[in-house]
């Protein structure tokens, strides 16, 4: 079993090189950076203590019962739906794992997460793509996931917010894919982790849903990436039987201070998810001046939810040679053959954080040489 260079990781850890020229990261896909002491100053004296006198161990498998009760609160179900996990990469994993039966199907989005296709087809499940079109502001279509569809297909996953594009699936339209996989007995996987970061309409977390599994992290939304713990809510006790069992197997636990931090995060989530909206509208807005300016050269579609967008070059040119003499000029963003779409870019507006203005007027003074009629 071999997996491809994965080309987005390998592109975004150019800026951590000693000799790195990257002074601005458009290219990452979370949120404003939070600093522990940021972190700790929102904890009373007994959470502190709590997190200091904490035993240097492992922790229960299925997440520690503070912290399984917290993501409970927030996706509205019994903290017995949890199933705590190292990031959302881990879940992927699991859920691909649990997949690869003889002869099994799965469908995903077109683009979406690189490692979604790589991890389905490294073991050897068989991958169907329902299109996500600039065309059409990059809905996905329900007519279209549901032909892709048949009696071997084992998960369908949506993401929404979706990573490039921004682009949402509303409520009703969750519901009824939601629908027509329960009655097949085909798994529903809902990749919810930019949730609930939205630029229009709020949108209803999958949780609430009988047959659906959602996946969720602190990577995204709530911008801590480096604690790397997410979770998986699914309400078939069968099914969490299965990620408990692949977790003993894979990672085991998560580290205990990571889920004693991501507990802490959850009781002033609102704090932590002021700011990412905050910084992302602040930032979007000022997208939306630099996409007018620049309409003859520049083609986007404005994301609706989510901290990325997936722009292109109107000429129609592969982007890649376009990314890297922005990074020469010191600003990072993502080629869009990352993502199998090399007439795009990716641009993440929210992790920069106050930074982004500077960016963003690098950016046009880039655009302005030119360099977009490669």
């Amino acid at each position: 079993m071999q997996l491809p260079p994965f080309l987005l990781d390998r592109w975004i850890e150019q800026k951590q090189d000693p000799d790195s020229k990257i002074e601005y990261d458009l290219a990452s896909s979370t949120g404003p950076v939070w600093t522990l002491r940021e972190l700790l100053a929102a904890a009373g004296e007994g959470e502190l203590n709590g997190l200091l006198d904490a035993p240097v161990s492992y922790t229960a498998a299925p997440g520690t019962p503070a912290l399984r009760m917290a993501i409970a609160d927030l996706e509205g179900v019994d903290p017995d739906a949890v199933q705590v996990v190292t990031g959302a990469s881990e879940a992927l994993l699991i859920l691909f794992f649990l997949a690869a039966e003889p002869g099994a199907n799965v469908v995903l989005p077109d683009p979406g997460f690189p490692a979604n296709a790589a991890l389905a087809e490294s073991l050897r499940i068989a991958v169907r793509y329902y299109r996500l079109r600039a065309e059409n502001e990059f809905r996905a279509d329900p007519d279209e996931i549901r032909r892709l569809v048949d009696r071997d297909t084992r998960m369908v996953l949506v993401n929404s917010p979706h990573n490039p594009t921004g682009a949402v699936m509303g409520d009703e339209e969750i519901e009824t894919l939601h629908n027509f996989c329960a009655e097949r007995r085909v798994q529903f996987v809902s990749d919810q982790v930019y949730h609930p970061i939205y630029h229009g309409a709020e949108q209803r977390t999958a949780a609430r849903l009988a047959h659906a599994t959602v996946i969720s992290d602190f990577s995204k939304a709530l911008c801590l990436s480096g604690l790397r713990i997410g979770w998986m809510v699914d309400h078939d006790a069968a099914r969490r039987e299965h990620y408990l069992n692949a977790r003993n197997y894979f990672t085991i636990t998560a580290n205990v201070f990571g889920e004693r931090l991501a507990t802490l995060a959850l009781r002033h989530r609102e704090r932590i998810y002021g700011r990412a909206r905050e910084v992302s509208a602040r930032n979007l807005k000022l997208l939306d001046e630099v996409f007018a300016r620049h309409a003859g050269r520049l083609r986007w579609v404005r994301p609706r939810g989510g901290m990325t967008a997936f722009p292109r070059l109107a000429s129609g040119a592969d982007t890649r040679e376009f990314c890297r003499r922005l990074a020469q000029r010191g600003v990072l963003m993502a080629p869009g053959d990352c993502f199998g779409q090399p007439a795009h870019f990716r641009l993440g507006f929210a992790a920069s954080g106050e930074r982004f203005a500077p960016a963003i007027a690098r950016f046009e003074e880039f655009v302005n040489s030119g360099i977009t009629d490669i």
